[in-house]
């Protein structure tokens, strides 16, 4: 069981102090503060079973499990919640139905999940090389303009099926936006951190009142149950040919475990912490690789969660185990899982034109924050190209192999970037590495928060 020592009277930090990883506040303050965490974790946690198909249930318990793994594996001494990543979105809504609908069967959630499998452990594979060698060679391969580039692109080619939501019910999409963007705006500090989960209630409980929520899946799940489990499909051709859509995701959950580690290191002013990145990459391959193996979505650091320690100060561990167990124990109410999915397509579609835009934001951020020069060709290529293949939803097919927009477009920015660098180096016109990867927060989050 992880010990921590009390910080100060327990009750209070004092100005200018922040609670450590290693301390914790009294237990009635911790588990308040590790229900705020549940709170900002649950928004985007959930939304993501919610668009792909996966069982909601499912994926808050294997959150949940990723989240303790995640805090032992890193020794207890670095926060994070490990919730649902937007990456893996666009990938698994490619083996459902077509037109941006989520998943409709058994089958197609266990090929699926093999995707998910095995990016989970190339995720923990690398985690393992970094342990040994460090990040200097992540930095070489995807600099702030690649990183970025990579980022909003996923969030740009899933624009297509945020319009297919909205259109069943503009209405309540509009209404469910402009919640989004008044929380956003109107409210500082945790209210506007989790301004998409706030959106998200306003926009459901809206429905409910005109009466376009369909209950009777609600009334009929039972209060307390057992998750439904699936099997990743090992066996099945189609779901092996489709795994190179799930390989840019990778580069993704990277970023976002640098960044998480670094800005955690910063914000505690504790640069040791940056020594854990290689468990973290590991943690949070092998918290994918289970919930692949079960049935749960690909788990990510959560910036929503940064915001809440930026706003309490408080880093302490303690709260993510209150906060990981939460999260398990709701997964075994059917209950909840019904009352999430009865949300009309209208809603669905409201915020997600809000998030998917957002993740095409914390891709620019990086660019702003790095001061990417986009007035060398290099750069502008290495966008323009990968973008376009994103939002047109370029296609490739070799032999049994299908390769999509996000896939090209990563190769594609890859390749501009570094081949076009490496004639200008032997130009000799003294081409620059685009710098180091900063924090960037998971996708889904707010670009304000992030880092």
């Amino acid at each position: 069981m992880p010990i921590w020592t009390q910080h100060g009277d327990g009750r209070t930090v004092e100005p200018g102090a922040v609670v450590k990883p290693h301390e914790r506040l009294g237990w009635p303050a911790t588990i308040a503060i590790g229900a705020q965490h549940v709170v900002a974790m649950f928004g985007a946690t959930f939304l993501v079973p919610l668009l792909t198909g996966f069982p909601v249930s499912t994926t808050l318990l294997f959150s949940g499990i990723g989240t303790l793994l995640f805090l032992v594996l890193t020794g207890n001494r670095l926060p994070s919640y490990l919730g649902s990543s937007f990456a893996f979105i666009a990938p698994i809504l490619a083996l459902g139905p077509g037109g941006g609908k989520a998943l409709e069967t058994g089958e197609q959630i266990s090929q699926a999940l093999l995707g998910v499998f095995v990016a989970g452990v190339l995720l923990a594979g690398i985690g393992l090389l970094v342990q040994a060698t460090g990040t200097g060679w992540i930095e070489k391969l995807m600099p702030p303009v690649v990183s970025g580039a990579i980022v909003a692109l996923i969030g740009l080619n899933l624009a297509p099926v945020a319009w297919t939501n909205f259109q069943q019910d503009a209405l309540l999409g509009g209404i469910t936006l402009a919640a989004c963007i008044l929380f956003a705006v109107f409210f500082r500090g945790f209210l506007g951190r989790i301004s998409i989960f706030l959106g998200v209630v306003v926009g459901y409980v809206v429905a409910a009142l005109m009466g376009r929520v369909k209950w009777d899946g609600v009334a009929d799940a039972a209060w307390v149950g057992l998750p439904q489990f699936h099997l990743p499909a090992f066996g099945d051709a189609h779901a092996w040919a489709m795994l190179p859509m799930f390989l840019p995701v990778i580069l993704v959950l990277i970023a976002e475990n640098v960044g998480h580690v670094r800005g955690v290191a910063t914000m505690t002013g504790d640069p040791s912490i940056n020594k854990r990145t290689g468990r973290a990459l590991i943690a949070d391959g092998l918290a994918t690789t289970i919930a692949g193996l079960g049935g749960g979505s690909g788990t990510t650091t959560y910036g929503e969660n940064i915001g809440v320690m930026a706003a309490t100060r408080v880093y302490s561990t303690a709260a993510y185990w209150v906060a990981g167990t939460v999260a398990i124990l709701l997964a075994f109410s059917p209950k909840i899982g019904a009352v999430i999915f009865a949300m009309p397509a209208g809603v669905l579609g409201g915020v997600t034109t809000a998030l998917y835009g957002l993740i095409g934001v914390i891709g620019i951020k990086i660019w702003v924050d790095n001061q990417v020069d986009f007035s060398r060709p290099v750069n502008q290529y290495t966008v323009a190209v990968a973008f376009v293949i994103a939002i047109a939803g370029f296609t490739m097919n070799l032999g049994t192999l299908s390769f999509g927009a996000i896939v090209l477009g990563t190769v594609a920015a890859l390749v501009i970037y570094h081949l076009g660098n490496a004639i200008a180096r032997a130009r000799k016109t003294g081409a620059d590495d685009g710098g180091p990867i900063v924090p960037i927060g998971p996708l889904g989050g707010d670009p304000e928060n992030v880092g």
